[in-house]
């Protein structure tokens, strides 16, 4: 992790086809209300939770059961002064097969240790990614809003 970048990892038992599937089935295991379809190169979503949070993402990279990259085109952060602090950002999943396991990568390029949101940001990915996500990924259910 850079000073630029936030970054969790872990494996799952899962093929890597499953955990792509989860991962673009952002409804499943993001909480917040979101609109748009997440899945397709090209595709914008939106997530908000109100009077908290705001961001509009746009698929990047979709390369199957590899990578998945959203640049996030518009934020707003409710809880810190500086609101727009995602914007231009970059959110990222890589998948690498080691072993009979999947190994999960995701990025938050772009989210700077400088900033004020960092440390309720990357409190909040752990709840999302290493639970939310990762439960996701094993159990093949929705899985309930971490707050």
């Amino acid at each position: 992790m850079s000073n630029g970048d936030f970054s969790l990892q872990f494996r799952v038992n899962e093929a890597p086809e499953q955990v792509f599937a989860a991962i673009n089935d952002v409804r499943s295991w993001w909480s917040g209300e979101i609109e748009g379809e997440p899945g397709a190169l090209g595709a914008e979503f939106s997530y908000r939770v109100a009077n908290v949070h705001f961001s509009r993402q746009k698929v990047t990279e979709n390369v199957p059961n590899e990578k998945i990259v959203w640049h996030v085109t518009e934020a707003r952060l409710e809880f810190v002064e500086h609101k727009e602090e995602w914007k231009g950002s970059d959110l990222l999943f890589e998948l690498a097969r080691k072993g009979d396991q999947t190994e999960v990568t995701f990025t938050h390029r772009g989210l700077a240790r400088a900033f004020e949101c960092f440390k309720d940001c990357s409190n909040a990915w752990g709840l999302l990614i290493n639970g939310n996500l990762r439960r996701r990924i094993i159990t093949g259910e929705p899985q309930p809003s971490p707050w």
